[in-house]
């Protein structure tokens, strides 16, 4: 299809590119209704192999709608219903229009790829023990550690200069650098927190979730497009580094949780009941997600670290029951759990 779409005359190709760029925003966005035009000509297939025909799209076909009111009133998702449409299209008897479609489908899809996300740096990651998915970065000897960069983008590296060129500053961390997009890692290796604060981490998760839903806007729209490199390349980046971020807020935001219950545990403050809300990362839906349970029923009841310790121990059980989880969802999810469980075990 790529190859019908670059033998497509310069002012064509425009065309499309820009019905594109329209077309992904409204996807993307989820908006109601999504209004496009098919180009005024296309160059069509022949039948023999390099060869195309000029081929007028009639005034009549040309305004396309997908949506409206009684999408609205059924709630019908829009991108499903703008896929349905091009195939309408696609199916038309009257080969200049179908060739249209197609080329609105792919050159749409081709931009939300190539065009909407950031490319990243090459990466590889191992999957943990047990694990289908690699989440894990690995460092390679041969990358370069630094580069001469902007102070305004950069950190400085104690001791590393370069003979005549001052500081040497590094743009990331080191462990931020072995991920794909290194501006949106907000833990190191060692769970620490990179940036301000735990919103600006979850803003940097929402980004990435994002990038990956776009992508799979792409290949909902046209799938021949996982076998496209740029879509497994950045696939695979990104997947990685949202999976591992993701844990590594769920296991931050555990702590925090461990904290809080001390401090008010100290003053006195869970003696009327306590409910838990832990958070987890499912790695099937790509979401942060909470493990709601009962820790201490509502009522006047002395708090003791006990009560934690058996709770959490309780729901341990019930989640490696729970088929609910992929594996490697109840993993961590049980991590976090035992983590909680150690926190409050003083015997």
């Amino acid at each position: 299809m790529h190859s019908l779409l670059l033998a497509q005359p310069p002012i064509v190709r425009r065309f499309l590119e820009t019905q594109a760029s329209h077309i992904a925003e409204a996807l993307i966005h989820r908006q109601p209704q999504i209004r496009f035009s098919l180009p005024d000509r296309v160059m069509c297939e022949t039948g023999t192999p390099g060869k195309y025909s000029l081929r007028l799209v009639s005034n009549e076909a040309r305004d396309q709608l997908a949506g409206g009111l009684f999408s609205r009133l059924t709630r019908s998702e829009i991108r499903v219903i703008f896929r349905q449409r091009l195939s309408e299209l696609e199916q038309s008897p009257e080969v200049e229009i179908a060739t249209a479609a197609g080329l609105i489908r792919h050159a749409t899809a081709w931009y939300m790829i190539y065009n909407m996300l950031p490319s990243g740096r090459t990466v590889e990651y191992a999957a943990a023990e047990g694990e289908e998915i690699p989440t894990i970065p690995v460092k390679d000897e041969l990358e370069p550690e630094s580069a001469i960069t902007a102070a305004t983008d950069a950190i400085v590296e104690e001791g590393a200069i370069e003979e005549g060129r001052g500081e040497l500053l590094v743009p990331y961390v080191p462990s931020a650098r072995r991920f794909y997009l290194p501006q949106w890692v907000s833990f190191d290796d060692h769970g620490k927190l990179l940036v301000g604060s735990v919103s600006e981490a979850e803003s940097y998760l929402a980004s990435m979730q994002n990038y990956m839903e776009i992508l799979h806007a792409a290949v909902g729209l046209a799938p021949y497009m996982v076998i496209e490199p740029e879509y497994q390349q950045k696939r695979y980046g990104m997947l990685g580094q949202l999976i591992n971020q993701g844990r590594a807020l769920a296991a931050y935001e555990t702590e925090e949780i461990i904290r809080v219950i001390r401090k008010r545990a100290a003053a006195q403050d869970l003696n009327r009941g306590l409910i838990l809300s832990m958070p987890y990362f499912d790695d099937q839906a790509l979401v942060l997600k909470l493990h709601n349970f009962d820790v201490i029923p509502a009522g006047r009841i002395m708090f003791t670290p006990a009560f934690v310790v058996r709770a959490a121990r309780e729901e341990q059980v019930k989640v490696a029951q729970d088929t609910r989880f992929s594996p490697s969802t109840r993993k961590y999810l049980l991590v976090e759990l035992m983590r909680l469980e150690k926190a409050f075990n003083f015997r």
